[in-house]
């Protein structure tokens, strides 16, 4: 089954480390509701079957009031056929979900949390310029649990300079402790324009250690797996049947729309790009046009695609699967690149399949560039 991507560019504040399109201003929060939700109505014959999964991203969805989120969700029921068993979550931060907002989560069809944690120490949020506190961290996840919203999901980050391994560990220990099913952790990484960028530039914060990255990896990979979780891509931990769906689908490679300004879709072939800038999605909507910008794929970029998601995975790379949708040559030129790894430990190979081991897992993105098939 078909996804659904919304990106509502609304957030508080602007957190230090974020390159993600938002503005801190809602003054035109009405309109760009309603464009989502003609934008919506436009791409109608984008997917012919059933959707699957609905994620609600940004920005901070959960921003956005009871009857804003209705009435995007109302679009969308108007619109596709969506599964009764369908994934649907949204994005929220811990000053968010209060008891009135959590009150009128339960109104809606959401059924999934994704919670931006980032850390439970009070210095580090304010280093990141978070909206929450500690206190928040923790209570907002009780508050959910205890209204019945148990399909939650936490975002870490590590890899910062005031984290310490002995942080770290306590970070983790507390996401366990709150019996979360799912905990995405990501390793901080310095976009361009972006506060902390300009702070190392001008020698104001300390870079970032990719030392200290690539350990704490290590010690997130050790006790998350102690604790029962299931490494299923790179950043993400799985209890038993706690997958993300809508997450898994874009690894697989199955289509989905994006909708909302810096949102993209994918159709199996193409790529579809919105604009990053609020006033020109709403004026493009507003004149009746899809404001989009189509990426034709070459047959070596969707194969790139293919081994960059596929390898981040438990599943892996299906060597006879790059045979039946590229080609032979495809696939020799496979086996050949993987020749390079022979008397390393960083793949596991097994019934034409092609995995990360566990020390893989530190050098994806560089196993992943070795297989790609240039122009």
């Amino acid at each position: 089954m078909s996804g659904i991507y919304i990106h509502i560019p609304f957030c508080k504040k602007a957190c230090h480390y974020c390159d993600f399109h938002f503005s801190t201003s809602l003054k035109y929060a009405n309109e760009m509701v309603d464009a989502i939700c003609k934008e919506i109505k436009m791409k109608k014959d984008r997917i012919a079957d059933q959707i699957g999964s609905i994620y609600l991203g940004g920005g901070t969805p959960s921003i956005l009031s009871e009857h804003h989120l209705q009435k995007i969700f109302d679009s969308i029921n108007h619109t596709f056929s969506v599964d009764s068993n369908a994934e649907i979550t949204i994005e929220t931060n811990p000053d968010d979900l209060t008891f009135e907002k959590i009150r009128e989560l339960r109104h809606l069809p959401v059924n999934r949390f994704s919670v931006g944690i980032q850390s439970f120490f009070n210095e580090d949020l304010i280093w990141m310029n978070r909206a929450h506190n500690a206190t928040e961290a923790e209570d907002c996840i009780k508050r959910s649990q205890d209204a019945g919203f148990e399909n939650l999901t936490i975002d870490l980050i590590y890899g910062y300079p005031l984290l310490t391994d002995q942080k770290w560990l306590n970070n983790i220990a507390k996401g366990v402790s709150l019996q979360v099913p799912h905990i995405s952790a990501y390793a901080l990484t310095v976009e361009p324009r972006t506060a902390l960028a300009h702070a190392i530039k001008n020698k104001k914060q300390t870079p970032v250690n990719d030392t200290q990255a690539a350990e704490q990896f290590v010690i997130l990979m050790e006790k998350l797996n102690e604790a029962g979780f299931e490494h299923y891509e790179i950043s993400n931990f799985a209890k038993p049947k706690a997958r993300a769906v809508h997450n898994t689908n874009y690894w697989k490679g199955i289509e989905y729309i994006g909708i909302g300004p810096s949102a993209h879709g994918f159709d199996g072939i193409n790529r579809y790009m919105n604009p990053a800038n609020n006033a020109q999605y709403l004026s493009d909507l507003n004149g009746n046009k899809l404001p989009e910008i189509v990426e034709v794929l070459t047959v070596n970029d969707r194969f790139n695609e293919y081994v960059m998601t596929s390898l981040r995975t438990i599943w892996g790379i299906d060597l006879d699967k790059i045979e039946t949708d590229f080609g032979k040559d495809f696939l020799e030129e496979t086996v050949h690149n993987l020749s390079h790894f022979e008397g390393k430990d960083w793949l596991v190979t097994a019934q034409n399949n092609i995995r990360l081991s566990y020390s893989g897992k530190l050098f994806a993105d560089h196993i992943a560039s070795e297989l790609f098939i240039i122009d």
